[in-house]
């Protein structure tokens, strides 16, 4: 269940309550007259289940109200009320399976940002992975995978090609198209200050790496893994367990993949830069085309139900 606040001009809000009053999806609806002072005008609350929340929410941005007043929407984690489980029976269809595209445009977008954190955790994770690489420790491939902060543009890239939301698409292909390249030039330098210091040498990448050779040696399960990586990373978003998302980052190689890329390009091996560099490409397209395909069957799946 969404709880929602509207901040509604006065010379609207009759309508506004009305329409919502017929919504079947709606309850605890409340008017607050004269309330809101920034944006000036009524404030009126109301709870709904996620199964009807696109449609209502859809024409309250229709009605402008998202330019002349404000919509603020909140998650609910517990509703103790009769009325709000009358609603989610009337509505067909379960919450868990619902998407609602105006909460899943504004959390991935919110991850799209080009910020000094972003970067930083993007750096801090290629070169986690790489010393993972040249120490062959699985452990820190994995601690690298969760740290880095690359799933959320993914998913919004997901959102924008589905919605067809332009700003998404521009936005997280610039958070992908800078955060790798500066990571992984960011950790070739520190590979030869480390090399530098004596703390590691190239003949620790050129040993054998049982555990670890995997993320330059590309094949099919390389696509197969980030594939359904993708489907797990959308269902989280989409249905709200953001636990699963944490799986999800430790599923698929694209930080240890452009970290031992940036090793073999700091040490000049090309053949494993290249494997790398491969790894890395087929994740992210998996993962994106696995995306796309699960927005896109979960509407398609939600209008058939409805």
């Amino acid at each position: 269940m969404l709880h929602v606040r509207v901040i509604a001009p006065h010379e609207v809000t009759a309508e506004v309550m009305k329409e919502l009053d017929g919504y079947a999806a709606v309850t605890h609806l409340i008017l607050l007259p004269d309330a809101a002072r920034s944006p000036r005008g009524d404030v009126i609350e109301f709870d709904v289940v996620r199964e009807g929340a696109s449609d209502v929410l859809d024409r309250l941005r229709e009605q402008g109200l998202d330019v002349d007043g404000a919509i603020v929407v909140e998650r609910v984690d517990a509703a103790l009320s009769a009325s709000a489980r009358r609603a989610a029976r009337r509505v067909p269809g379960l919450g868990v399976d619902a998407v609602v595209w105006h909460e899943l445009e504004q959390q991935t977008g919110d991850e799209t940002a080009l910020s000094a954190s972003y970067l930083a955790f993007m750096t801090i994770a290629t070169i986690i992975a790489a010393l993972g690489v040249l120490l062959d420790q699985p452990i820190l491939i994995v601690g690298s995978m969760v740290v880095g902060p690359e799933f959320g543009p993914l998913a919004a890239l997901c959102v924008g090609l589905v919605r067809r939301r332009a700003y998404l698409l521009r936005r997280s292909l610039l958070a992908l198209g800078v955060g790798f390249p500066f990571g992984m030039i960011v950790t070739v330098v520190a590979v030869w200050l480390l090399t530098a210091a004596g703390l590691i040498d190239k003949s620790m990448l050129l040993a054998d790496r049982p555990l670890t050779d995997f993320i330059w040696r590309p094949d099919a399960l390389s696509w197969v893994i980030g594939f359904l990586g993708g489907v797990a990373g959308i269902l989280s978003l989409t249905s709200a367990k953001a636990g699963t998302l944490v799986g999800v980052l430790i599923s698929v190689t694209t930080v240890p993949a452009a970290a031992n890329a940036a090793v073999a390009l700091a040490y000049g091996v090309r053949s494993e830069a290249f494997g790398s560099a491969l790894q890395l490409v087929i994740n992210l397209a998996a993962i994106v085309v696995a995306g796309v395909l699960t927005l896109a069957v979960q509407r398609l799946a939600w209008q058939r139900s409805t």
